[in-house]
């Protein structure tokens, strides 16, 4: 498989991982869009929300986030995850953005 996020987190290609488990790894995002911008993946492939057949998955990546934001000191935060290409994922394979640092404003997009 051709997907860089399964790289990143088979250690195929460097990255700097702010956060690993056995299913789960966090890394910043390489286009930021906040002065706190990471994502949160599984490590099994998923290509995006809609191709997710377990649930456990979701507690796996969603139990990870408030151990990393705790770790570096983040209180408030935004999670954002995009599903599709007109919804805005440009890399297929699931993955949660975790953003702070700014103020956020509704609607988002």
């Amino acid at each position: 498989m051709d997907c860089i996020f399964c790289k990143i987190a088979n250690k195929e290609i460097p990255a700097d991982l702010i956060y690993e488990d056995e299913n789960v790894v966090a890394f910043n995002d390489l286009n930021p869009t906040a002065p706190v911008h990471l994502l949160v993946i599984p490590k099994k492939h998923y290509s995006s929300l809609n191709d997710i057949d377990e649930e456990k998955v979701f507690g796996q990546i969603f139990s990870a986030i408030p151990k990393i934001t705790k770790k570096l000191g983040i209180k408030e935060y935004r999670t954002v995850v995009n599903t599709g290409k007109s919804a805005g994922q440009s890399v297929f394979h699931i993955h949660v953005h975790v953003l702070s640092g700014r103020e956020f404003t509704w609607p988002a997009g």
